[in-house]
């Protein structure tokens, strides 16, 4: 076993032509290092642990190309502890308790610590994190992981509870920008010594393309170099990389999103909270974001109906409708022919009156059911299809509605014990103030008749 084969790329490699244009740029210093300036400005405690040494256990949580591994890579440069890396992707549990073993030994007998950085550590189940946590606990080993995904949900709890956890932001245009004007520049890693020239739209289109990913923008300017022929000159000047030529190969952008990562999650609740504070323009953005990212349409169509009556309810009965009505649409149609349906209920929902009385009725009562004693039905409420039931007095005073002049009796519904509960107070817009103004109606009148429950 290899563990350290992540790093183990000297730097007459890294110059190599046939390395990565993205690898042969690396930072090597945290003076070359561009964003995540709020972590690693100098005074910053994770830049002054890193600098002393004294680095404890840490989580690095951030989207692709935004350092995370460029940082690691500063740590092993700058610490004097044995220094181990592999990717939670290329290694099972054996390997991780060889690595456990060794660093406890290496400590027991050397007092020489050990910093673990493993990339991708979400990738890794329960049973391999845990077998970190004894190291950690003991001082063996000084974990460093990496992650593009939550460490609250990903990361054993107990382990992320000893280390802290650093957010690193995707990158600004301005810093991926500068990453590209670095790579143009620098002859000796990157593209200075190819006499390359590009226009300025076509370095912000790159920039933009990269959506924050360094690597993603490093990638395309050294695809874009080896396929331009700067060389080629027109009144002596060279032929510029342009716009144009970007295009080519940019075509479609890959959308980072994950179907059962963050990103799923962040943009389905900024979906709701977009349609709940009655914004059509952010709720099909966000619709857009899913659809366009390859999510299934069917889950999208699942959440708008469980917005139209959670959100929405009774203050527009038809919000339902139109989500169901979307969902058939969908499930007949597919894509790319469904996702107008789609935006056609996302608007509907964005638009109408919105109420959770539904919602909160619900709740309550599910609330009294876990809560409070299960009262039996009372007896005017049970039917008696048979001459026992009768006689046990099974739906004596059951007062037919039909029967009654105004369609409402003063019969009470609720078990005694519950008698005076209300669990649907309707909001006083849409729909929902009629209903209010009938249910106010009744009341009055089960009062005049005499009722409990009013």
């Amino acid at each position: 076993m290899k563990p350290q084969h992540l790093f183990q790329i000297d730097n007459d490699t890294r110059k190599g032509a046939y390395a990565p244009l993205a690898e042969r740029m690396r930072p090597r210093t945290f003076e070359e290092f561009v964003g995540q300036t709020e972590i690693l400005d100098t005074g910053q405690p994770l830049r002054e642990a890193i600098e002393r040494d004294t680095l404890q256990s840490i989580i690095l949580w951030g989207p692709p190309g935004s350092g995370k591994t460029t940082i690691a890579r500063l740590i092993a440069a700058a610490s004097k502890a044995h220094f181990v890396a592999f990717s939670a992707v290329l290694v099972g549990i054996k390997e991780v308790k060889a690595v456990m073993a060794a660093a406890e030994d290496r400590h027991r007998h050397l007092n020489h610590r050990t910093i673990v950085f493993i990339d991708e550590i979400h990738r890794f189940n329960k049973a391999q994190q845990d077998a970190f946590l004894p190291r950690v606990e003991s001082g063996d080993i000084t974990l460093v992981g990496a992650t593009t995904e939550n460490p609250s949900f990903e990361v054993n709890s107990a382990l992320l509870s000893r280390s802290r956890v650093f957010v690193l932001k995707p990158l600004t245009q301005k810093d991926v920008e500068t990453v590209i004007a670095r790579a143009l520049s620098n002859p000796t890693h990157g593209l200075g010594d190819r006499g390359l020239v590009i226009t300025p739209d076509a370095h912000a289109a790159i920039a933009q393309h990269a959506n924050g990913d360094a690597r993603v923008a490093l990638n395309l300017l050294d695809m874009a170099a080896s396929v331009a022929r700067p060389t080629q000159k027109k009144g002596g000047v060279p032929t510029p990389i342009d716009l144009a030529f970007i295009s080519t190969l940019i075509q479609k952008r890959a959308l980072r999103y994950d179907k059962s990562g963050d990103e799923h999650f962040n943009i389905i609740s900024a979906l709701h909270k977009s349609m709940r504070n009655s914004d059509p323009d952010a709720s099909v953005y966000w619709l857009a974001r899913m659809l366009e990212a390859g999510e299934d349409p069917l889950y999208i169509a699942r959440r708008l109906v469980r917005f139209a009556s959670e959100d929405i309810g009774n203050a527009d009965p038809q919000a339902l409708t139109i989500t169901i009505a979307a969902k058939d649409a969908v499930h007949f149609m597919g894509l790319p022919e469904g996702n107008t349906a789609l935006a056609q209920a996302v608007i509907y929902l964005a638009t109408t009156t919105k109420s959770n009385a539904v919602y909160r009725a619900y709740t309550q009562a599910a609330q009294d059911v876990h809560e409070r004693v299960a009262e039996p039905v009372p007896l005017h409420l049970r039917n008696a299809p048979t001459k026992l039931m009768k006689d046990l007095d099974f739906g004596k005073d059951y007062r037919y509605a039909h029967d009654e002049a105004d369609g409402i009796s003063k019969m009470d519904c609720l078990p005694p014990g519950l008698i005076d509960r209300v669990y649907y107070e309707p909001a006083t817009r849409g729909y929902e103030a009629e209903i209010k103004k009938r249910l106010t109606a009744w009341k009055f009148l089960k009062r005049k008749k005499g009722s409990k429950s009013v």
